[in-house]
């Protein structure tokens, strides 16, 4: 028997892990406010309860209990054009409608203990996707990059439980345990045989620590860092690999126990200063690490061949599926804050988030470098009480490529993706 084809088997996998990092999008949603400033100063404003996500330690500039929660939608937008094989003899044309819409919920509460220690606990997500490239594919097809087309959904919730301690007037520290839970569903066809077929999910812990230093109440800076984990997940995870058992064509059937994708840890600096009575300004910079994210690796994996079924099980074991040479990347921006009047409040803002992929591309995960143009606007329903609204329209750039299919070898296309976000919170100090 000849050794299975293990380049496509890789390439199925690594497509399904992948998309559990998002499809290229790293999904700033953590509360209205922050969308419509870029989420400038994010990690320090503390305006109401959403900062958890970004830094535990500004929790020590809350003198009453804080609560905040909502609901942001992002309407993803994927492009693929222009898609061919065999040096452009072999064309499958394209799709404008490979991204899917995601609701995203947010919630958290901040409870001082006194005036030294505050409590928080969170839920938010940083990862999520949806894409379906299936119809590139249609019925009279003959030959397609089989292992590169398919479906993918995937959700992800972060699950943050933070302590701040205020050092003194000046200085505040704060620490958080992230619990990550993720589940997903993938299939890649050729024809009606199932190249990969997923059903998964899996938990990681993380952590995250972070510092705030107040000039005075009028300026002030924010940091912080956030260690994430590599994330085992685990499910119904099934390949089939073509093969040749002496001049018969056959498929090696394989099932995996896990997927073990590393995720890539965030660190950022916030800065706010209120220049005006009515106006402040603020910004961030945040740098992931994405080189982290070098290869996927399936654990476990046993493999039979069908029709055969006297042939002895192949232990697969594990495999370092495929190499991404991803890099880290930078999202700047800078927002300001106008407080029109008692009851109103207006924001915007503006962003440059800088593209993860490198030296290899890929039709799955579509990636540029991207612009974000924020606005919001918030509305005072009691002096404790306020409701927010942002919107952010996330621009991508086209970007040609090849990827290399193990069915029919170099494939060059054309991708360009961005997305809408809409936002609306209710937060509430007690």
């Amino acid at each position: 028997m000849k050794t299975m084809n293990k380049t496509l088997l890789a390439t199925a996998i690594a497509l399904a892990s992948t998309q559990t990092m998002a499809a290229g999008f790293q999904l700033n949603s953590q509360s209205a406010t922050g969308i419509g400033r870029a989420f400038a100063g994010d990690a320090v404003i503390a305006d109401n309860a959403s900062v958890l996500a970004r830094n535990p330690a500004a929790m020590a500039l809350f003198d009453a209990p804080a609560f905040s929660g909502g609901l942001t939608y992002a309407d993803v937008s994927i492009d693929i054009k222009d898609v061919s094989f065999f040096g452009g003899v072999s064309d499958l044309g394209g799709i404008d409608d490979a991204g899917s819409g995601k609701v995203i919920p947010n919630i958290f509460y901040i409870h001082p203990l006194n005036d030294k220690v505050a409590v928080g606990f969170g839920a938010f997500s940083n990862f999520g996707t949806g894409t379906d490239s299936s119809s590139l594919i249609k019925a009279d097809t003959a030959l397609a990059p089989y292992d590169l087309i398919g479906n993918t959904e995937v959700t992800t919730v972060n699950f943050n439980a933070s302590v701040s301690y205020r050092i003194n007037e000046h200085l505040s520290l704060g620490a958080g345990l992230d619990m990550i839970y993720g589940e997903g569903s993938l299939d890649r066809y050729m024809g009606a045989t199932p190249l990969v077929d997923v059903e998964a999910d899996g938990i990681g812990f993380g952590g995250i620590v972070g510092a705030t230093y107040e000039i005075n109440e009028n300026h002030r800076f924010g940091l912080s860092y956030r260690f994430s984990p590599d994330m085992g997940v685990e499910g119904d995870i099934n390949t089939m690999t073509p093969t040749m058992v002496g001049t018969t064509p056959t498929f090696v059937a394989t099932n995996f126990d896990e997927l073990e994708v590393p995720l890539a840890d965030i660190f950022q600096f916030a800065g706010f200063h209120q220049l005006t009575n009515k106006f402040a300004l603020h910004y961030t910079a945040q740098w992931t690490q994405w080189s982290n994210f070098h290869q996927i690796t399936a654990k476990d994996g046993t493999g039979v061949v069908l029709g055969f079924p006297d042939a002895d099980p192949i232990a697969v074991g594990d495999v370092a599926l495929k190499e991404y040479k991803w890099k880290d990347s930078w999202f700047l921006s800078l927002g300001g804050t106008y407080n029109l009047n008692d009851k109103w409040t207006l924001r915007a803002g503006y962003a440059y988030d800088q593209g993860v992929v490198d030296e290899i591309s890929s039709i799955s995960i579509p990636d540029s470098d991207r612009q974000w143009f924020t606005g919001g606007i918030g509305y005072n329903l009691t002096p404790k009480s306020t409701i927010d609204f942002g919107i952010a329209y996330v621009m991508g750039e086209e970007v040609d490529l090849v990827e290399q299919s193990a069915v029919v070898g170099p494939v060059n296309a054309t991708t360009e993706s961005g997305a809408i976000y809409y936002s609306l919170q209710f937060s509430h100090q007690f």
